[in-house]
């Protein structure tokens, strides 16, 4: 009966090792890369104009849509704007943990029929370096994502332009 020397275990120890780190290295990249795919806005670009405005640069992602990372009442979130949107509307799943309380019970209709929405304020929004406060919102217990829909609540606070696969939101 003939044994594997010590040497040849650890080598192949050491070899699985090498390829688990490298495959563990390939998913972080890859899934780093997806990302940036999805919201190229996870770190807003923004400056101030010459005119003294707030700006605030969004580049479209591969889908045609504009995400941005901002804020609600000091909470980091992911916005999806949407012109569409009479309101920001918030995922009830979130409303919470962003310090939102239900309103009035209303209906809305989305894109997915007729759904009760409640009325709140957000206290303070924030993307890059415009900041809105006391904004009018609906939270919608009817959406699954984690993305909030920035509507015309904000949206007609700021002007806003698109140049090829840029969105310039000015306030």
């Amino acid at each position: 009966m003939s044994q594997t020397p010590p040497t040849n275990k650890i080598n192949r120890t050491f070899t699985w090792l090498a390829w688990l780190s490298l495959f563990g290295l390939l998913v972080f990249v890859f899934n780093d890369y997806l990302e940036n795919q999805y919201n190229p806005n996870r770190e807003v670009e923004s400056s101030t104009s010459f005119n003294g405005k707030s700006q605030v640069i969004l580049q479209q992602n591969r889908a045609g849509h504009y995400l941005a990372n901002g804020t609600i009442n000091q909470q980091p979130v992911t916005f999806l704007l949407d012109t569409g949107a009479t309101q920001v509307s918030v995922p009830a799943h979130l409303a919470e943990s962003l310090y939102l309380d239900r309103g009035r019970a209303g209906i809305a209709n989305t894109a997915n029929g007729q759904v009760t929405v409640y009325q709140t304020e957000i206290a303070e929004l924030t993307i890059g370096n415009i900041q809105l406060n006391n904004v009018s919102a609906s939270i919608n217990p009817g959406m699954k994502t984690n993305e909030i829909l920035l509507g015309m609540s904000v949206l007609k606070q700021v002007q806003f332009s698109q140049t090829g696969k840029q969105l310039i939101l000015e306030y």
